[in-house]
């Protein structure tokens, strides 16, 4: 009895000791596998016993055993695999991995871990399902795996992890449904299954994890499901996020019951119906954010209801309708976006109201809000954010008012009817401005640049009424700090200014449309180093392009289109502008051959050299443009110009594709064009030119081109726009063509084609007009292809029925030549005695 008495202590310090050395060894393995450790967190983890590893770096143990509890090593840039040995560490109640760059499957061995608490692998590379057998690690309060690369179904063990508290599962690409089995999970507080692949719909049971303190189902794909209404039984939620879910149906009216909800998010689905009123009972909202839906009604009746604590409310992009409440009732709101609604009467109801000190962000736009603009103004005394663009404003007086708000940065009144003279104007703007947009207005008179706010980075003046010399526009004060400068589309006139060294900021420059002429200042390419964009398209410019532009080395946009250019096209553009993305120089007098420096500019995506006098063959080295031939992928849509944190101006171009001039701006990016019509080009087409299998439109047409159309034009399978109208080209169409399955628009009249047209849906859909002027056949043409044939004799019939009769001329003709030859030989013989002597010596002689 003693003895065992004794021994127990002994027979545990073995066990501990045992499971020490245990620790030390699945520490060593877990290091092994780790490829990178930037920080050297892992530095002192090795077999040395100087260092007990409860002291090393992100391990943690427990006094009494000295094994290891808590391993730490987030945030630390580890890249490679978790080794499954931490199944060995069984001790283990928190495991924090997050934020580093492991890889590969999440270790099945984790499930051995029955004292684990805690389990997050948040913002790694992990891939593969998850484990089940994390689900016997039935301590488990906290399980997060977001931010990584994981699939399959989320496993409906999940349901046995019955003190689960957080589940977050966000940003994986998790597919099926969401388990019922959840909602066994009842101490659940936060569930995240933030966009990833889940479909069918949100589960009618929600409601029962009735400790719920926030839930996010935001970007999944719950097609044509609907909100349950049992979330009227989540009275604790504080959070509530269905943003781009396909949702559909109305909002079920239960938040008389969610009077704990302070954030509500389901912008982005398709809910119909009004806002149940029901929204405005609950005292504790902060941000509403029903955008992007379907909803409609008018909002006289929530707005007189609206909780004191509102401070976000977001309706935008949907149906509501009516004239705009009044925010008298509101001292707490501070963002009101109400902008893509069908919005009707007058400003002066909102402006014009009590209690709007607090409100910073103003967003009106695209209604059809009409009226003057009210000059009261200065109860705004927080307001940064003002948009009242695309409406039918119209203007007297610009409210004097509007420059006293001195937080105002961001000022945009585009797209609408304002007129007037705004000199004045510009010498009051508000200090803080940094974007000022009155674009496509009626805005007149001349305009002076000067004592503007420092803090101005952009400003749209486009598509008005300015007029006056250029020169008094942008010279008339010190430096500018400005980047986006748009003055396109305006009345400007006299020669471009030589001021530029003023612009230094410069990254954006548009001058299109306007009524400049003379030559381009070489001072444009000396002093604005930073400009990516460059647009004087459709004015009177002339001369030659100057050689300083070559130091624009960051531009991406140089449009010069439409103007009165000369000369050759500069090797430089090639050699020195590298990220050029779009070249258009359509409608000048550039003449010459095309450089074949011109294909360095790897990344064009857009080049339009039509309507100039070009000439020599188009350049082989076309198949260099890595963009047009899918070597390099763009994925932006937009060409933009980025001038702060956060922010971008977007380039546009006007385009001759499918027989029309067209704007692109939103979609500018996707486009690919190549245009070198009305030249003076020869040659064939080279075939190299087929690898561009991005492009959407070519057009050669009108030109002196020949040969035969390349076989291999049905690489071209991005092709919507081809015309190669007006030329000299030769044979038949190659029959490739019926793989372009996106063509629109075909032309190949007026060259010198025959044969049939191949046959395809696209090319049949075309009218006549589009193969006129050659010596084609068949569909859409009404002349049908006739086969010509030899014509049928009765030789014909005994030659193809094998019966030949006897040739008696091929006898007479052999008998004939065969008897005059044998006398023609003979007759000498004969007659001369000497001859005859001599033929028989050599007879005698042949014979020995």
């Amino acid at each position: 009895m003693l003895f065992a008495v004794f021994s127990i202590p002994s027979h545990m310090a073995a066990e501990a000791h045992s499971g020490t050395i245990g620790d030390h060894v699945a520490l060593l393995a877990i290091k092994s596998m780790i490829k990178d450790d930037p920080q050297g967190v892992m530095a002192s983890w090795n077999h040395s016993t100087a260092i007990h590893f409860c002291k090393w770096r992100g391990v943690n143990c427990s006094t009494r055993h000295q094994r290891v509890t808590h391993l730490d090593l987030s945030a630390r840039g580890i890249n490679g695999t978790l080794s499954p040995s931490i199944g060995n560490l069984s001790f283990l109640r928190g495991i924090d991995l997050s934020f580093n760059g492991f890889s590969s499957e999440i270790p099945s061995e984790i499930g051995r871990l029955y004292r684990l608490r805690e389990l997050s692998l948040r913002y790694n590379s992990f891939t593969g399902n998850i484990p089940t057998t994390i689900m016997n690690c039935s301590d488990l309060q906290l399980l997060d795996l977001g931010f990584n690369h994981l699939s399959g179904e989320i496993p409906s063990e999940i349901g046995h992890l019955f003190r689960l508290r957080e589940l977050r599962l966000d940003v994986n690409s998790f597919t099926g449904n969401i388990p019922t089995a959840i909602m066994n999970c009842s101490n659940l507080q936060f569930l995240d299954l933030d966009s990833n692949n889940l479909s069918l719909k949100i589960p009618d049971g929600i409601g029962s994890v009735s400790k719920l303190l926030t839930l996010d189902v935001s970007g999944n794909i719950f097609e044509g499901g609907q909100i349950p209404p049992s979330i009227a039984n989540l009275t604790l939620l504080n959070e509530l996020y269905l943003i781009d879910c396909h949702l559909g149906g109305t909002i079920p009216d239960v938040f008389q019951r969610l009077t704990n909800l302070r954030w509500l998010e389901m912008s982005r689905n398709n809910l119909i119906g009004n806002i149940p009123p029901s929204l405005c009972n609950s005292s504790s909202l902060i941000e509403v954010s029903l955008s992007g839906n379907q909803l409609n009604g008018t909002l006289r009746e929530m707005f007189l209801n609206i909780p004191p604590s509102f401070s976000v409310l977001d309706l935008s992009s949907n149906k509501f309708f009516g004239r705009l409440p009044s925010l008298s009732n509101h001292s707490s709101l501070k963002y009101l976006i109400l902008s893509n609604n069908l919005f009707v009467g007058t400003l002066h109801n909102l402006v014009c109201s009590n209690n709007v000190s607090m409100v910073r962000y103003l967003n009106l736009g695209n209604n059809h809000l009409s009226g003057d603009v009210p000059d009261c103004w200065e109860k705004w005394s927080s307001l940064y954010y003002l948009s009242l663009e695309n409406n039918n404003f119209s203007l007297g007086v610009f409210p004097k008012t509007l420059c006293s708000i001195l937080p105002l940065e961001y000022l945009d009144i585009s797209g609408n009817n304002f007129r007037g003279n705004l000199t004045e104007i510009f010498m009051k703007l508000p200090l803080n401005l940094n974007y000022l947009d009155i674009s496509r207005n009626h805005f007149q008179g001349t305009l002076k640049l000067w004592r503007i706010p420092e803090s101005l980075q952009l400003v749209d003046l486009s598509s008005n009424e300015f007029g006056g010399l250029l020169h008094e526009v942008l010279c008339s004060d010190g430096n500018k700090s400005i980047q986006i400068l748009n003055l396109g589309d305006n009345k400007f006139s006299g020669v471009i200014p030589k001021c530029w060294e003023k612009w230094a900021s410069l990254k954006f420059l548009n001058l299109q449309n306007n009524n400049l002429s003379g030559e381009i200042p070489s001072t444009l390419g000396f002093f604005m180093p930073s400009l990516e964009f460059l647009n004087m398209h459709g004015n009177k410019i002339s001369g030659r392009l100057p050689s300083s532009l070559m130091n624009l080395s960051s531009l991406k946009t140089l449009q010069l289109g439409e103007n009165k250019l000369v000369g050759n096209i500069p090797k430089w553009i090639g050699t020195k502008l590298t990220f050029l993305r779009i070249l258009n120089l359509r409608s000048n007098h550039f003449y010459g051959n095309i450089p074949q420096e011109l294909c360095y500019s790897s990344l064009v995506q857009i080049l339009d050299l039509g309507h100039n006098n070009l000439s020599g063959n188009i350049p082989r080295c076309f198949n260099n443009f890595s963009v047009l031939s899918g070597k390099v992928t763009n994925s932006e849509a937009q060409i933009s110009c980025s001038y702060k944190a956060g922010s971008s101006y977007f380039a546009s171009d006007s385009l001759v594709t499918k027989g029309r001039e067209e704007t692109y701006t939103v979609i500018l990016g996707l486009f690919m064009l190549l245009d070198l019509s009305s030249n003076n080009f020869s040659g064939r087409i080279p075939s190299e030119l087929m690898s561009l299998r991005e492009l959407k439109s070519l057009n050669l047409s009108r030109n002196r081109l020949t040969g035969n159309i390349p076989d291999n034009i049905g690489d071209m399978k991005s092709l919507e726009s081809f015309d190669l109208s007006s030329n000299k080209l030769s044979g038949k169409l190659p029959m490739s063509l019926s793989r372009l399955n996106f063509l629109s628009n075909f032309n190949v009249s007026y060259n010198n084609l025959i044969g049939s047209i191949p046959t395809s849906t696209q090319i049949q859909s075309f009218t006549e007009s589009n193969f006129f002027g050659n010596k084609l056949c068949g569909p859409p043409l009404t002349n049908g292809c006739v086969e010509v044939k030899v014509p049928y004799t009765l030789r014909d019939q005994k030659e193809n029925d094998g019966s030949h009769g006897v040739d008696w001329g091929l006898i007479v003709s052999i008998t004939l030549g065969f008897v005059t030859g044998f006398w023609i030989i003979l007759t000498p013989i004969i007659v001369n005695t000497s001859w005859r002597m001599a033929y028989f010596r050599v007879i005698s002689r042949l014979s020995k």
